[in-house]
């Protein structure tokens, strides 16, 4: 497949299951934009869906879904700015792909307890959604 943002990332396709990924092919500072999200497709959820609201999804279609916004990420996806950032605690650097911290599995936020959701940055929707929760 031809690559979508072959400036910024590169992906390491793998015949594993959940072992592809992106790799940065830029440094960039920490807070940082990389890229505006667009392209994308209303969804269902699915493993490769983002939520963009209490009750939609929506399909990359980009290699943006090979980024790594979950168990130890390097960006964050900002579904109501619509853009890819680089975490606020740290730079990213060229060739980095974390994941040293992965949990194992690709699941949403309201299967996570609030003291592992609290290490994150997450989206307002996802904000709201949690604190009903409690």
């Amino acid at each position: 497949p031809t690559p979508s943002h072959p400036t910024l990332i590169q992906v390491n396709r793998s015949p594993i299951p959940f072992a592809s990924g992106a790799y940065s092919l830029v440094s960039a500072p920490a807070g940082s934009v990389l890229c505006k999200i667009t392209g994308t497709t209303p969804s269902k959820k699915a493993y490769t869906s983002v939520q963009t609201g209490r009750d939609s999804h929506i399909e990359l279609n980009s290699d943006l879904v090979y980024c790594n916004h979950s168990c130890d990420p390097t960006v964050n996806f900002d579904m109501h700015k619509m853009e890819v950032r680089v975490v606020d605690n740290r730079d990213l650097k060229a060739g980095e792909r974390s994941g040293e911290k992965c949990k194992g599995q690709i699941d949403g936020a309201k299967n996570l307890s609030t003291e592992v959701l609290g290490e994150y940055w997450l989206n307002p929707h996802i904000e709201e959604m949690v604190a009903e929760r409690e």
